[in-house]
């Protein structure tokens, strides 16, 4: 093969920690795959860095998380800047405070490790995919180190941002609005101002937090003002200036290490798919980053997509599987953005929205209004295909507990590091046979064990649970079973 010509099975644009996260389930489910990144290096911009209990969960269902050490990890989160107990059932409750630069090169080790072919330095300048999808191959050109370079796969999925070149490339759908106001911040080195969370003044909003490396983040947002066209980054001098109007603080003197800019844009594609063409992250959706919940959001979304598209490319899934990927995501990210035009709304808004927070503060007091927001901004209460009439675990995650069968005590977790189906005999063996659906064995595993007495399992017959932990189903006999099998897992052998 030409060094300038490349075939694999999957094409992913962007490098970042949601296409990293592709990659490596993508390598999980058997296939190649190629990233190209136009970045020549890595960035040392801290960005995004809070993780959320689901995206926790996710981490540990691949026994990723002894690679990130001890996080800090806080309960308290908020809505709007309204604080928010973010507890709820989860070994990993709350926030954890990891640097984008740390999940990147977890997820960027993990892909390598599994034999993803990552190349930086390539700048995708045309697409195009045969007989407007309905062929068998997308065709990407990158500029590369040593010049152009054509990659060819069945499947390109495009993880470039909310910027993104492939959205642009194909003039996909991407209807909502642009920033209106915006939030100023920067890393900076050399300060001392007291630490600040949310702190509504006369002039605006100031957040400041110190790390303990000695670098205070600070973020500055003046009421009244609206978010302007900028060629470039936001300047740490125009940061300075406004903070001091609105604290009356200087922290001129400060060392800047990183300054941007992020407003309240909110947009979603019509469609996660076009043919042969899939989007995730920041690529389908675009929103304001509160509370970490963009970063969570797109690694959600390859987690969802990854199993389904390594079926569907292996011949393993059956008819409509990988469509059903926007059908689950479209749903979250359109619910995602509306709470986060809320609290957009809450967090910039001027004295005209304080009667509004401060209802919203008397109604998060009662537990089942906690519980709704957390549960949301968390991840937590996200369910697939739910019917309201079926089991309750139905689309659900799996809920976190420990197992005892034939091979000692396993967590939940770690029967989903395999990143296969499983069908589980909670009975632990005293049911139904699971012998007649041997037929998936080559893609979902059959487990018998008992749960542990009192978990959320206790008194469940069998659970049938897809590769990235939710439910598909569940019951005390069989009935349906076998449907659901060959609806997310394809026809038997």
């Amino acid at each position: 093969m030409a060094a300038d010509r490349l075939d694999t099975q999957v094409i992913v644009v962007g490098a970042g920690p949601v296409g990293l996260m592709l990659a490596g389930e993508l390598r999980l489910g058997g296939l190649d795959v190629v990233v190209l990144e136009k970045r020549h290096v890595h960035t040392d911009e801290s960005r995004a860095s809070t993780l959320h209990a689901r995206t926790m969960e996710i981490l540990d269902s691949r026994g990723l998380l002894t690679q990130f050490g001890a996080p800090p990890n806080e309960t308290r989160g908020h809505f709007g800047g309204i604080p928010l107990d973010l507890t709820l059932p989860s070994p990993y409750p709350g926030q954890w405070k990891v640097p984008q630069t740390r999940t990147e090169a977890v997820l960027e080790e993990w892909a390598l490790s599994l034999g993803a072919d990552i190349r930086c330095g390539h700048e995708l300048r045309a697409l195009s995919q045969d007989r407007a999808g309905e062929g068998h191959c997308v065709r990407a050109e990158a500029a590369g180190r040593d010049g152009i370079v054509h990659v060819r796969g069945q499947y390109l999925v495009a993880c470039d941002g909310e910027d993104s070149t492939v959205r642009r490339l194909i003039g996909a759908q991407f209807p909502g609005h642009d920033a209106r106001r915006e939030l100023l911040r920067a890393d900076v080195e050399g300060i001392t101002v007291p630490d600040r969370r949310f702190n509504r003044l006369p002039q605006g909003l100031a957040i400041a937090a110190r790390r303990n490396d000695g670098v205070t983040r600070v973020m500055v947002h003046e009421f009244g003002s609206t978010a302007r066209p900028r060629a470039e980054e936001a300047q740490f001098e125009e940061i300075a200036t406004i903070w001091k109007r609105v604290t009356g603080e200087d922290i001129s003197g400060g060392k800047p290490l990183w300054v941007n800019c992020f407003g309240d844009a909110n947009r979603q594609l019509v469609s996660y798919r076009h043919g042969r063409i899939l989007f995730a992250g920041d690529a389908a959706h675009r929103q304001m980053p509160i509370g970490g919940q963009a970063l969570n959001l797109g690694l959600q979304d390859a987690f969802n997509l990854g199993w389904k598209l390594a079926a569907t490319v292996s011949g393993r899934a059956g008819d409509g599987l990988l469509d059903t990927y926007h059908q689950e995501r479209h749903a979250v990210g359109r619910r995602v953005l509306a709470n986060i035009e809320a609290q957009a709304r809450l967090l910039l808004g001027g004295s005209e929205v304080e009667p509004v927070r401060a209802v919203l503060a008397e109604l998060i007091a009662y537990a089942p209004v906690r519980e709704h927001l957390a549960g949301m901004i968390s991840g937590l209460d996200i369910r697939y295909d739910a019917d309201p009439a079926g089991h309750p675990l139905l689309g659900a995650r799996l809920p976190h507990t420990v197992l005892l069968s034939g091979e000692g005590h396993l967590t939940t977790s770690q029967l989903l590091h395999p990143a296969r189906g499983i069908l589980v005999d909670l009975s632990g063996g005293a049911g139904a046979p699971l012998s007649p659906y041997n037929g998936w064995s080559d893609r979902v595993s059959l487990l018998a064990a008992l749960p542990r007495a009192g978990s959320a399992l206790d008194g469940t017959g069998c659970v049938l649970v897809r590769p990235d932990g939710h439910v598909a189903w569940a019951g005390d006999g069989t009935a349906g079973l076998r449907q659901a099998l060959e609806r997310w897992f394809g026809p038997p052998r």
